[in-house]
């Protein structure tokens, strides 16, 4: 296969110890990197580029247990529930255990998830593929009612990003009469807005923003402590009904869309817990702890590709780059990846499974040499990230306007991010709206100006009816919740 060649395993290799490196930083995460990653992948072949892309994801994944171990800051936010146990077990002078138990825990869950995606993704595309209009835009609305429920902040804003990020997506060409609409008499914007400028403006220089009013800080003191990796058998067979557990768990979150791998960390870790025989270690350095939030967090990493390449649904901010990079390669994501370029949907299949095993290799013989990069001042690390920025923009089309455009996005992530407005809805929905809206006016077509066919065929039927479901349950707990801290304290 392409992917096991040895360019293919070079591009696995670049791509996941990128990934590690950066997922090792807190304050950087795997969706700045591969967002700024897009432009370089323009002149390569589309299999290349989202190889090279999805090692970094699943390298950017693991290599948050680094920092989250070694310096409780975990560098993803997937790594947040390992910090409770595998910076006190650092503290114990063990930290070369908890580093194994993340790295072989990571793997496994990462593993136990590829197999998942290996053996549905060909029969879900299958199914998928015989969906019409209306079934592809009531899976559209479920994906952004579920993120926007799960996302971080109040459902309310949720939805309010989402709204935002529709709205940016309809200057253009109307896809159904080729008439130009809400260009404002601006010729620029005859095509709409650009994906990669609006990437890198919200993703990448809004964070820049939020970092710079604090770059002459350094991350933290150097510790004293060993960082390299071993493991111990007892620990292998003590955990091995853990790791099982999780990383189903795990898989089966990261399926569903918007959830993604820190939601699955914190159902296992609890999950773990619950199933102790003394519960009371957790949060001490227990390395039940530790195996069930990276196994987890790995596993719905990885999971989180099964409704990308079948459904092409993101469930996450970096799902949705993966999207946009598809999209980019003129691919078409989504149910007819498998039949028009299966070649393409089993190179991802393959990709996940040499990052893993890549990912294993580099986190244990590389981790004391990557463990150095958490204490780079964030001021040598922020200038070539704005330089980078603007000629990614500019080499979309060589146009000022989409470097301005950039700009203009980054301030509305810089303001959003303040407001505390989730990012994720709002790319998310950049990018769904003009498929919903296409399959929405395809439908009424196809039906006769009539929606009941939303409420009368069993698939509109049944994600509609999920997307209530979510709505209703998203909006109660936000009412409880509210009521909760409003109570006077007796």
């Amino acid at each position: 296969m392409e992917v096991f060649s040895f360019s293919g395993m070079l591009w696995v290799l670049l791509g996941t110890v990128v990934g590690i490196l950066i997922g090792s930083i807190p304050g950087l995460s795997g969706a700045m990197v591969i967002a700024l990653t897009l432009p370089a992948t323009y002149f390569m072949q589309a299999s290349d580029a989202l190889v090279l892309l999805v090692a970094m994801y699943i390298g950017s994944t693991t290599g948050g247990l680094i920092s989250a171990t070694l310096m409780r800051m975990p560098g993803t936010e997937s790594a947040i529930m390992t910090t409770l146990d595998g910076f006190p077990m650092a503290q114990k002078g063990e930290p070369a255990r908890a580093l194994g138990l993340g790295v072989v825990a990571s793997f496994v869950g990462g593993m136990a998830a590829w197999l998942v995606l290996a053996t549905i993704s060909p029969l879900l595309s299958t199914l998928a593929v015989r969906f019409g209009p209306y079934e592809i835009f009531s899976m559209a609305v479920v994906a952004l009612t579920l993120i926007a429920a799960i996302s971080k902040g109040s459902f309310i804003n949720g939805l309010l990003a989402a709204a935002l990020g529709a709205m940016f997506s309809l200057p253009g060409i109307d896809p159904v009469s080729g008439a130009l609409r809400l260009t404002f008499g601006v010729p620029a914007l005859d095509n709409g807005f650009t994906l990669l400028p609006v990437m890198l403006g919200l993703l990448v220089l809004s964070q820049v923003l939020i970092d710079s009013g604090s770059t002459g800080d350094r991350l933290i003191q150097k510790s004293d402590s060993s960082n390299k990796v071993t493991i111990k058998i007892r620990d292998l067979k003590d955990n091995v009904w853990n790791v099982i557990r999780s990383s189903i768990i795990g898989t089966w979150i990261g399926i569903l869309p918007g959830v993604g791998g820190t939601t699955a960390s914190i159902a296992s870790y609890s999950t773990a817990k619950g199933f102790s025989k003394d519960s009371s270690k957790f949060g001490t350095g227990c390395s039940e702890g530790i195996v069930a939030a990276e196994s987890a967090n790995n596993a719905g990493s990885v999971g989180a590709l099964v409704p990308l390449i079948t459904l092409g649904i993101p469930g996450s901010v970096v799902t949705a780059i993966l999207l946009g990079a598809m999209v980019i390669h003129n691919l078409n994501p989504g149910p007819l990846l498998f039949a028009q370029n299966p070649e393409v949907a089993y190179t991802i299949i393959a990709g996940a499974l040499a990052a893993n095993l890549v990912m294993l290799a580099v986190m244990w013989f590389a981790t004391p040499l990557i463990s150095r990069m958490m204490y780079i001042d964030k001021a040598w690390l922020l200038p070539p990230i704005v330089i980078f920025c603007f000629i990614g923009a500019f080499s979309v089309s060589g146009r000022i306007f989409d470097v301005t455009a950039m700009i203009g996005f980054a301030c509305l992530g810089y303001l959003m991010s303040r407001a505390r407005i989730p990012l994720g809805p709002f790319i998310i929905a950049f990018i769904l709206t003009p498929m919903a809206e296409e399959n929405l006016r395809s439908g009424l077509v196809v039906y006769g100006n009539s929606y009941l066919p939303l409420l009368t065929r069993p698939v509109p039927l049944f994600f509609i009816a999920v997307s209530l479901i979510t709505a209703v349950w998203a909006v109660w707990s936000e009412i409880g919740h509210t009521r909760k801290v409003n109570v006077p304290q007796s």
